[in-house]
């Protein structure tokens, strides 16, 4: 199945070098596949895998390891972010 990754902030080196200024990618993966397996691939260090969203609703820590996307979702991801 087809989807959208898309990573903000200092994520972005994840990304191929084409795809940094844009911040997005499709990706083909494999139906069934969970969000933690989707992203294992682009080497993200698990502490700055922070807010993830799908299709713009939050999925907590606790879910990632098995909430599947579907055909055409779009994945965000980004790292924490500090301020004051």
């Amino acid at each position: 199945m087809r989807i959208t990754l898309k990573l903000y902030a200092s994520l972005t080196q994840h990304l191929p070098a084409d795809a940094r200024r844009s911040n997005q990618i499709p990706l083909e993966v494999a139906d069934g596949a969970s969000i933690a397996q989707i992203i294992q691939p682009f080497g993200m260090p698990k502490g700055l895998v922070h807010l993830v969203l799908v299709n713009g609703v939050y999925v907590p820590p606790e879910q990632r390891l098995g909430f599947v996307p579907k055909e055409g979702d779009v994945l965000a991801i980004w790292p924490p972010i500090a301020g004051g």
